[in-house]
């Protein structure tokens, strides 16, 4: 009698494919695709660059203020039912606002649809996130030593929703805004009945303090400022997101009304700068290991700084799509340097906390940036992106000056 052998390895790799990897995906492309797609969906129903900003803005602004009892809740109730529940209510948001705009296409109900569309879904998908990075990262730790691969699918999952997201809602818009909230609609529900899947997540105890978030917070600032070479770095990125955010906010308007193109282009911009940033980092994690976190990191701010005040000046689409492409690259290099040092510099006990306060800084140019693009019109909007550009390269230049002689990037 014969008996099929089979690799030590593979019911582990099938559990996680159905508890954590299919989850991410389709959580990751509805992420995507609602990030990218609802700017797009405000500019196509109202015509209007100042609604398009108010927007990105609404859908950035819970995000941030969400961060910080976010991830409490996620603690006290479970990875898996705040994915669940988080996934289907932006699924029902999503639907009640396809039906909306299916029977108001435009007026002043469609108007307030699809900014209340860009508030909601942006504190829904905050949840999400949150959520499904904590499943991942429980699913690392039950692997052992098997942990690094599993991150690693984590983020070829991330990156490739974020390479194909903004070009399918693109296209989707050409359709109308009701398919391409459809689809949005069915990848939520799909991640909200495959989040059913995920295993439970070790929870906090109950009488946890209240203000336990806020004191969070409280001590990762403390640890920021107490590590200069972490805060340099974290002012100059928090300054180049500014930059960046503006970019994305702006986009729709900038290629659809400046460009002459069509809502697929638009997700084509960040379709090509996800496509450049996985490269970048790939390059990055072989440049690191020859010239070490100084001199790329200063390269990569360079670099960054320079395709900002071209993109700015851009005299037409295939010009801006390259320049956006190699800002996100190297921003993908910085992001690299930033997380290496992070991991090098923040003490063991502190490092959640730090985690928290660091991406909550670097979250809150994105919802500055939508205002400053809904005040600003949008004939102005060159210039105000080219004054932040500038604001870019000395928080930059600044930073990397600062931590040329630091032990810190130079080991």
């Amino acid at each position: 009698m014969s008996t099929a052998v089979t690799p030590p390895h593979a019911p582990h790799t099938a559990g996680l494919m159905r508890s954590i990897y299919l989850p991410r995906a389709a959580d990751a492309l509805a992420f995507a695709m609602s990030t990218y797609g609802i700017p797009l969906l405000v500019l196509a129903t109202t015509r209007s660059s100042a609604l398009t900003g108010a927007a990105f803005a609404l859908e950035w602004l819970p995000r941030v203020a969400a961060f910080g009892w976010a991830g409490a809740i996620v603690d006290r109730r479970g990875a898996a039912i705040v994915f669940h529940l988080a996934s289907l209510g932006r699924a029902l948001a999503l639907a009640v606002g396809a039906v909306l705009l299916h029977l108001h296409p435009s007026g002043t109900v469609a108007s307030a649809t699809v900014v209340v569309l860009a508030a909601t879904t942006g504190v829904l998908t905050e949840f999400s996130y949150l959520a499904a990075e904590t499943a991942g990262a429980a699913a690392g730790r039950r692997a052992g030593a098997r942990a690094h691969r599993v991150q690693a699918v984590l983020l070829g999952i991330d990156q490739t929703a974020t390479l194909g997201g903004p070009a399918l809602a693109g296209v989707l818009l050409l359709a109308g805004p009701p398919p391409m909230l459809a689809v949005i609609t069915v990848l939520s529900l799909l991640a909200a009945l495959l989040a059913l899947r995920t295993p439970p997540s070790p929870l906090a105890p109950a009488r946890t303090p209240k203000g336990t978030s806020g004191a969070g917070l409280l001590t990762g600032w403390r640890t920021i400022r107490s590590l200069p070479a972490l805060g340099w770095m974290v002012t100059g990125l928090t300054l180049s997101n500014l930059a960046t955010g503006l970019l994305q906010a702006a986009g729709p308007v900038i290629v659809v009304q400046d460009f002459g193109q069509s809502t697929t282009a638009v997700g084509l911009v960040w379709s090509a700068a996800a496509a450049a940033t996985l490269l970048a980092v790939t390059v990055c994690r072989f440049a690191l290991d020859r010239l070490g976190l100084w001199p790329v990191g200063a390269a990569c701010a360079a670099l960054a700084s320079l395709a900002t005040l071209a993109a700015a000046q851009a005299p037409n689409y295939r010009s801006y799509l390259v320049l956006v492409a190699i800002l996100m690259a190297a921003e993908g290099g910085l992001t690299v340097v930033l997380r290496t040092l992070r991991s090098r510099l923040i003490p063991q006990e502190k490092f959640g906390s730090t985690l928290s306060a660091t991406i909550l800084i670097l979250l809150l140019p994105f919802p500055v940036a939508g205002a400053l693009t809904a005040l600003t019109p949008p004939h102005a909007l060159g210039h105000v992106i080219t004054v932040c550009a500038v604001l870019q390269a000395l928080g930059l230049f600044c930073a990397f000056a600062r931590l040329r002689t630091d032990r810190a990037l130079r080991t």
